[in-house]
């Protein structure tokens, strides 16, 4: 009988891993436990052979895991779509951000601006580099350390314009969320789970992965600012 499954993930899915590993103990009886870190880190603590059963991850980091053998090849199910969001700290002017124009200008106004590690804020900078404006403000950004919300380091005012998953700023005291990237400039993660080739219970992981996979389980990624993959 299995007792436990344990998981490793991104921040970006702290918070909603930890609603459904409750909702499917409370269903199944079968323990879940998730520790979230950075998920640049996390990709490689699974590639350094850590044991978990599961890893939920950008879609692209648990294919590179799939590719070295760490995570079981055709197991990736698609979660999660994870939108980045901008943030600025509570209290402060609220520049707009409605349009693409709008966040230019923005951007180019702001004293510092902060990213994540990850794909979200490798695509931030692609995009200021598409702008034409990536070395001009290149010398204002701030790179939060993995594990290190982007919000606090606006609540705490080191960083004067945030970008980060809404999922991870929407709990974040001291901050105001601007909204969603504006049409034209959309930065979108997808998280996917996957069976770690470490695992020794496939059958109970991929139970697991099916209830997050379900409709089940909207309403809870919804709650915490992402939409069903």
């Amino acid at each position: 009988m299995t007792t436990r499954i344990t998981g490793i993930s991104s921040m970006a899915t702290r918070l909603v891993l930890a609603e459904l590993a409750g909702a499917w103990r409370a269903r199944s009886g079968v323990d879940v436990a998730f520790e979230s870190v950075g998920g640049v880190d996390a990709a490689r603590r699974v590639q350094a052979g850590e044991c978990y059963d599961l890893a939920v991850l950008d879609a692209d980091a648990l294919d590179r895991l799939a590719a070295t053998g760490r995570v079981v090849a055709g197991s990736q199910v698609a979660l999660v779509r994870s939108g980045v969001a901008i943030a600025v700290r509570a209290g402060a002017p609220r520049p707009d951000v409605a349009s693409e124009e709008a966040l230019q200008r923005a951007v180019l106004a702001a004293r510092t601006l902060g990213h994540s590690t990850g794909p979200s804020g490798t695509a931030l900078l692609k995009l200021f580099e598409r702008w034409g404006i990536l070395d001009e403000v290149r010398p204002r950004i701030v790179q939060a350390p993995p594990g290190v919300p982007v919000g606090r380091l606006v609540a705490d005012g080191a960083v004067e314009l945030g970008f980060q998953q809404l999922s991870e700023m929407m709990n974040v005291p001291g901050i105001a969320v601007l909204g969603p990237m504006p049409p034209g400039c959309g930065i979108v993660s997808i998280f996917s789970s996957g069976r770690c080739a470490a695992s020794t219970q496939p059958e109970a992981v991929r139970a697991l992965i099916d209830f997050m996979h379900s409709p089940a389980a909207d309403d809870a990624k919804r709650r915490h600012g992402m939409e069903p993959a």
